[in-house]
Formats: C-alpha cells, structure tokens, sequence
C-alpha cells in the first residue's frame, strides 16, 4: 500500500486544528486569571492570536488548495471539520468561562441552539444517504451568514471593545442560526419529495 505524502494545503488544515486546543487552553488560563482578580493580559492576546491565525488560515489552505491543484476528498473534509471545532470551541469556551463580569458571557442557550442545528443538519443528510440518494448540498446565504455572526459574537467577546455585553450580537446570530436552519431544512425536504415523485413515476 502506497501512502501519499500529505500536501501543503492539507498540513495547513492540520495546523489549524491543532492549534484549536492551544487556543481553549490559553481562553480558560485567562479566565481563571479574572477570578483570581489579576487578570493576565498576555493570556488574553495570545488566545486572541491563536484563534485569529487558526480562522485566517482557513483562508490560506483554500487559496493553495485551489491554486495548485491540491483539492482532495480528505481536505474538504478536514477543512470542514476544522472550522465547524475551531467555532464551537470557541463558543462553548466562552460561554461557560467569563473574561470580564459574569454577564460577560455567551449565552449557553446559543449553544444549545447552534449544537441542535449541526445535529438536524446531519440526521437530514443521514436519512437522504441511507434512503440511497446522492446528496445534494447547497450552501445558502444564512449559513455563511450565521458564522460571520458568531466570529463577530466572539470578536465582541475577545477583543473588549464595546463595554455592552455580548448578547446584542448573540441574538443576532440566534436569528441566523434558526434562518438558516429552516433554509437547511426545506433544501433536504425539497430533495426526499422529489426523490419520492421520481420513484413513483
């Protein structure tokens, strides 16, 4: 059996997940460090590069990938994996550790409401593979929308620039959120029905 070597775009992936844990490690070090009272900025600013260097280069591994002919079937699957990790880590982090008052938090009810919609999102795409139909995905405007919502959710979080707390923008990412999950829904019931039709004709 003959192993490839991994590609460069496909390493970069890599990097980016390993650099995930770096970054929850260092978020809960600094919030640790707010309730013993003597907060370490230092710890803050490295968390914040961490997450920005894994996000930024989500971007750069595409770029190489497309440039150099390096798009394989395990990239975009990495890629995917490393993105959807890279924001959830980041959002459960900072829902349960404070980096500022106790209000200054993501709401653990997002949490909840972004986990149920990747979990409906999968269980649609199971039961269209199972039933033997090729699946048909569709990005829709929300979702790309739903994640610029939550990385502005967790920049307002991680960079301390509005005094408010941050559930002004976690509301307005929960809006996307349930949007783009109706829009997720219809798209799988669009292809069950019409897949039902075909059979039938």
């Amino acid at each position: 059996m003959i192993v490839k070597p991994l590609n460069a775009a496909n390493a970069i992936t890599l990097a980016r997940l390993a650099l995930i844990p770096v970054f929850g490690m260092l978020a809960v070090m600094y919030g640790r460090s707010i309730q013993d009272g003597s907060p370490n900025e230092m710890l803050r600013y490295l968390a914040l590069a961490s997450f920005i260097t894994a996000a930024a280069s989500d971007g750069v591994d595409g770029y190489i990938a497309r440039k150099y002919h390096l798009s394989s079937k395990l990239g975009a699957v990495l890629d995917a994996l490393a993105d959807k990790v890279l924001m959830l880590t980041g959002l459960i982090t900072l829902s349960f550790v404070a980096w500022g008052s106790d209000d200054w938090i993501i709401p653990s009810w997002y949490i909840v409401m972004v986990v149920a919609r990747d979990v409906s999102i999968g269980i649609g795409c199971a039961m269209i593979l199972s039933l033997g139909i090729k699946l048909d995905v569709k990005p829709h405007w929300t979702g790309k929308a739903t994640t610029v919502a939550q990385l502005f959710t967790l920049g307002w979080v991680m960079l301390k620039v509005v005094p408010l707390p941050p559930l002004y923008p976690t509301i307005i990412a929960a809006v996307l959120t349930l949007w783009s999950s109706w829009a997720y829904s219809l798209n799988c019931i669009r292809q069950l029905n019409g897949t039902l039709r075909a059979k039938q004709k």
